[in-house]
């Protein structure tokens, strides 16, 4: 058994609309609360670093199962939405919508496309963020598969 670990480092100066730091690896940035919650909105906040981290496992997840699937491709993008539910001042993360967009070769046929839409729907449960998040926030997928124009 392989194990890694991952380290952040933060600092919170101040109290709770104040500006903070974190920094892991590569990633270094400000954090504070969004504006949508009464912050000052600078930086990056955790709503927004669940979904990098959702979006980031699933889309690299997905191109990996794709190569090892020989699916060939033109393009791979996603655009990712994270739904944060307020009520009486408790705070949810109800849901993540991905919403990748895989642009097949030109010639790619019927076959091509359901295999495609198979390793999206299985890269959704093998990611590893959605099976930390399982049971707590729902993920739904709405792929979008075509083949590239001339």
């Amino acid at each position: 058994m392989a194990e890694h670990s991952f380290h952040l480092k933060a600092s919170w100066p101040g109290l709770r609309n104040d500006v903070g730091e974190i920094e892991a690896g590569n990633l270094k940035t400000k954090i504070s609360i969004p504006p949508e919650m009464d912050g000052p909105g600078i930086g990056t906040n955790p709503d927004e670093m669940l979904l990098g981290a959702a979006a980031t496992c699933y889309i690299i997840t997905l191109a990996a199962m794709m190569q090892r699937s020989a699916l060939d491709k033109e393009n791979l993008t996603m655009e990712s939405e994270g739904i944060v539910d307020v009520t009486s001042g408790v705070i949810t993360y109800k849901k993540i919508i991905h919403r990748p967009r895989i642009i097949l070769k030109q010639d790619a046929g019927e076959r091509d496309h359901e295999l495609a839409l198979r390793l999206a729907k299985k890269a959704e449960v093998s990611c590893m963020i959605s099976r930390a998040i399982a049971g707590n926030v729902e993920i739904e997928l709405k792929p979008e598969i075509i083949n590239a124009s001339l």
